[in-house]
């Protein structure tokens, strides 16, 4: 990247960094003194996900002032809900790196790299979704789903999932060259090769970027903040639970929704 290229890219995880459901707002103060919030995520005809309305503003602003890249775990379909304050992104990032989009429509060339490195380097899919099913126990599984047919998922209910399951789960995944992940009820596994970093990267290649800016909360995000000039983190999520810290990467004091307004400050604060 050049040094005198004026373009940033700011790349940043969606959920429980960016937007939050009901269940994720984490608001500590009093209702009357609580901040006002936009609904970004409409599901089934009811609201699903928030901002809070200031960092609605600063997002507007961000997207005239930053290549603003949209990064994200879900699938094509799932991010298609999200509907964020600003200027349509030109770059998004779906599948945790397994599909970049331009323009809304998935690069073939980019899916097709992905798939290449994901048979090359790490066991099959349906190896690792089957032993992931037939380690949960149905009392506590509530779906399971595969996600783009690159990466399969457990929705489970949290209260009764068993301390070290995920640990246990991951251990043994790591040896096939997969990572786990719990994010709220869902528990991920992910192929190592499938990426948020790496698609970051592309897109800072493509625009010619002198800076990367990034933000997340879950393990699937640490490879992004490794990857990016300087990165945020809320002080809830996966990342704060195992005092991930990076010399480039600032630790919020804020948690829940209000850390989503953080973030953006602290993108904006960086241009």
């Amino acid at each position: 990247m050049s040094e005198h290229s004026a373009v940033t890219v700011v790349a940043s995880d969606l959920d429980r960094t960016l937007i939050y459901s009901a269940g994720a707002l984490g608001l500590t103060v009093p209702d009357a003194e609580a901040p006002r919030l936009l609904c970004v995520e409409v599901y089934e005809g009811k609201p699903l996900s928030y901002v809070t309305e200031r960092a609605a503003e600063l997002l507007v602003e961000l997207g005239r002032r930053a290549v603003f890249v949209p990064t994200t775990t879900r699938t094509r379909e799932q991010y298609g809900r999200v509907r964020l304050p600003g200027p349509a992104p030109t770059y998004a990032i779906c599948a945790n790196g397994g599909h970049l989009l331009v323009d809304g429509v998935s690069d073939p060339e980019w899916a097709r790299g992905v798939r290449e490195r994901l048979d090359a380097e790490c066991a099959p899919l349906g190896e690792v979704r089957e032993r992931m099913v037939a380690a949960a126990d149905p009392e506590w599984l509530l779906k399971e789903r595969v996600a783009e047919e690159l990466f399969a998922y457990l929705v489970v209910d949290r209260a009764r999932l068993p301390a070290g399951w995920v640990k246990e789960l991951g251990e043994w995944a790591a040896g096939l060259g997969w990572g786990v992940s719990l994010q709220g009820r869902k528990v991920y596994a992910v192929p190592k090769p499938l990426t948020k970093g790496a698609a970051a990267r592309e897109v800072a290649r493509r625009v010619g970027a002198g800076q990367v800016l990034g933000a997340g909360d879950s393990l699937l995000d640490a490879d992004l903040l490794l990857a990016v000039d300087r990165g945020w983190r809320p002080g809830h999520g996966e990342l704060a639970d195992a005092g991930w810290v990076s010399s480039r990467v600032t630790v919020l004091e804020e948690r829940g929704v209000v850390a989503g307004e953080a973030v953006v400050r602290g993108f904006l604060g960086a241009l």
